[in-house]
């Protein structure tokens, strides 16, 4: 059964929350590879999924109530906090030896294997020159990375099967976007990675004096549960093959935070390759609007024959 209170399918409304929910995520990515460079991964994990639980859960208490956590589907939901907790685990990994745009561009070949997956998993539409788009999409992540220049080495393994699991992850998010609550799905999500990241802290606990480090860990578990939040409501209101070009602008946001915050500037390749992205980026868009109109103009030729065959 559907959620009642949810609103009407916006494509470009669900764009302007995916766009929110990568620049949270990439802060996340950022504040993530300061903290864990003076307190424990897991211990870091943990009060990340922390935050995320208790921001969730006051959320559902102070405005929808606990009537809107039924749900017909706890294994999913349990299976997605366990995917969670890999990806974060990997995620962490990865930002300690990689910088933030490389990482975040080797992720983003997430969006490629979601948008081929779609066609299969989800039944989704994914038209030839949307097809043209991801694999120039996926050649133009190559540029900025170039893993064969050796800049990056066996590091580059690690988001790699990030990629795997966060595939996995995102397609279980748009199918469950379809019959499960935003707000809950977040909530049991991360309530499953507390509760599996619980199980290893006392062995890894350890006492931080340092209030900028707490501060950090606080906006870790904000960053991420606003994201998660935004991520899912946009795949509400528009399919997985609409939204996935545009999670390309997480590497823009990716490579701007890491030079912020550690003076990491993109060489010449870097920028040919965003500027492949963002190429690719408003192509994606202006088909995506033109496919819109011919599904409606179909529509309204297919009402319009049948209103002269009924009469």
């Amino acid at each position: 059964m559907r959620p009642q209170h949810r609103v009407q399918p916006s494509a470009w409304g669900a764009l302007f929350l995916l766009v929110a929910a990568m620049a949270c995520f990439v802060v996340l990515d950022t504040t993530t590879k300061v903290v864990t460079t003076g307190v424990p991964m897991l211990m870091a994990l943990w009060v990340l999924f922390l935050v995320q639980t208790l921001v969730t859960g006051g959320y559902v208490l102070a405005v929808r109530g606990w009537a809107s956590l039924k749900t017909a589907r706890p294994g999913l939901h349990a299976t997605r906090g366990s995917l969670l907790l890999v990806v974060q685990v990997l995620a962490f990994f990865s930002l300690k030896y990689l910088p933030v745009g490389e990482y975040t561009a080797l992720a983003m070949t997430t969006p490629l294997v979601v948008t081929l997956l779609a066609t299969r998993f989800l039944g989704e539409h994914v038209s030839v020159l949307r097809l043209v788009l991801v694999a120039l999409g996926l050649v133009s992540t190559l540029v900025i990375v170039r893993p064969g220049s050796n800049a990056i080495g066996w590091a580059m393994l690690l988001p790699l099967a990030l990629v795997l699991f966060n595939a996995a992850y995102q397609l279980l998010a748009s199918r469950m976007a379809r019959t499960e609550d935003a707000v809950s799905t977040v909530f049991y999500t991360c309530s499953t990675a507390l509760l599996l990241s619980s199980l290893p802290l006392l062995w890894v606990w350890e006492p931080v004096a340092d209030l900028n480090l707490w501060l950090g860990l606080g906006l870790m578990g904000l960053a991420a549960a606003g994201g998660n939040m935004l991520f899912i409501l946009a795949f509400e209101r528009a399919p997985a093959a609409t939204l996935m070009p545009y999670m390309y602008l997480q590497i823009g946001f990716g490579i701007v935070g890491g030079w912020l915050v550690f003076a990491h500037i993109p060489d010449f390749w870097a920028l040919v390759g965003m500027g492949m992205i963002a190429a690719c980026g408003v192509a994606g868009g202006v088909l995506t609007l033109h496919e819109t109109r011919l599904r409606q103009r179909e529509r309204q030729a297919g009402g319009a024959r049948d209103g002269v065959a009924l009469g």
